[in-house]
């Protein structure tokens, strides 16, 4: 399959906004995506929308430590195709809040499924693309698995990153190990009140670390910077990674969930996985999840110095696989 140039494909961009805008819910091409809210389960969601209303939607989900702007290019790039492209900041991200004050402050991977679904429904929108990396990757993976009638088609970065409890307890390899040093931090008082007092600085790092040949500015990380600094923000991400371990409860009501996903459930949805060949954060390799996907089923390997923001990094690539996946 030939791949789209990005300089022709930006200028076509260009070309098909100036002549007929695509719009969001409350701006046009002229303004850029609007920013928006809604009532979804225990969130009020804020998100960006692009293009026609009646496009076929695709559901974008960011990961951890990133936020919708790892989709700026994405999103014109899919709106000027006729998708309705809309990226949510993920809970503890960004202007996204919770509806009360007693809702716990569950990171565990079941609740951000949820929210996706939730979303969904109050947009209603019945069948969705889902594409993600990192948490997004993770979310739209159980969603996948758990829900295929409202997934149309899957572009996962890092391919099956479904994973329960019982597994994060079984110790790794050592240079596995040495990977996940940020999750054995995190487990520790002391990690938790350093990322509190040094969240951007820490994933500065995490970005360098998980992209070291991604030569992003300043202006780049702080733009993305902004959405650490949700009040719930580190709560949510503390919780996330002590879940994984198994040395934090998760919430009741999402029991059948994780027991559902601890047997590992194949994906049979349409699926694009995704890997930049400079990928410097935990990953598996594809061809140890080459088999937990049952339906029709390409992985693309991006060379060229692609880390683990693969989005932001390759956004012509990663937009042309949902361009394909939307077709299947």
């Amino acid at each position: 399959m030939d791949r789209i140039d990005r300089r022709n494909f930006l200028g076509t961009v260009a070309v098909t906004l100036a002549a007929a805008p695509w719009v969001t819910q409350r701006a046009n091409a002229a303004a850029g995506p609007s920013m928006e809210r809604i009532t979804a389960g225990v969130l009020d969601v804020s998100y960006v929308a692009a293009g026609p209303l009646d496009g076929p939607p695709v559901l974008l989900l960011h990961g951890w430590p990133y936020d919708i702007h790892a989709f700026d290019e994405v999103m014109p790039m899919l709106a000027a195709q006729g998708f309705r492209a809309i990226a949510p900041y993920l809970r503890g991200h960004g202007p996204t809040r919770f509806l009360s004050t007693e809702t716990m402050r569950n990171g565990q991977p079941a609740a951000l499924a949820m929210d996706a679904l939730k979303l969904m429904d109050a947009l209603k929108i019945e069948r969705a693309v889902l594409a993600g990396f990192d948490w997004g990757g993770r979310t739209a993976d159980i969603v996948a698995a758990l829900w295929p009638e409202r997934v149309k088609g899957l572009v996962a970065v890092s391919g099956y990153l479904i994973g329960n409890q019982a597994a994060g307890k079984q110790p790794l390899a050592p240079e596995a190990e040495l990977q996940w040093w940020y999750q054995f931090y995190f487990a520790t008082e002391r990690g938790r009140l350093g990322y509190e007092r040094n969240s951007r600085d820490f994933n500065r790092l995490i970005w360098k670390l998980a992209s070291p040949q991604w030569k992003f500015d300043d202006a780049t990380f702080n733009r993305s910077a902004q959405a650490f600094d949700n009040p719930d923000h580190v709560a949510i991400v503390i919780h996330n990674y002590r879940w994984r371990l198994g040395l934090v409860d998760g919430e009741r009501q999402y029991d059948a969930i994780e027991q559902r996903l601890a047997a590992a459930p194949a994906i049979g949805v349409p699926t694009i996985t995704m890997e930049g060949d400079a990928n410097g954060a935990p990953h598996p390799l594809p061809s140890a999840y080459r088999a937990k996907f049952t339906g029709k089923y390409e992985h693309r390997a991006i060379t060229g110095g692609i880390g683990h923001n693969l989005p932001q990094e390759a956004p012509r690539d990663f937009a042309q696989a949902i361009i394909d996946i939307a077709k299947r």
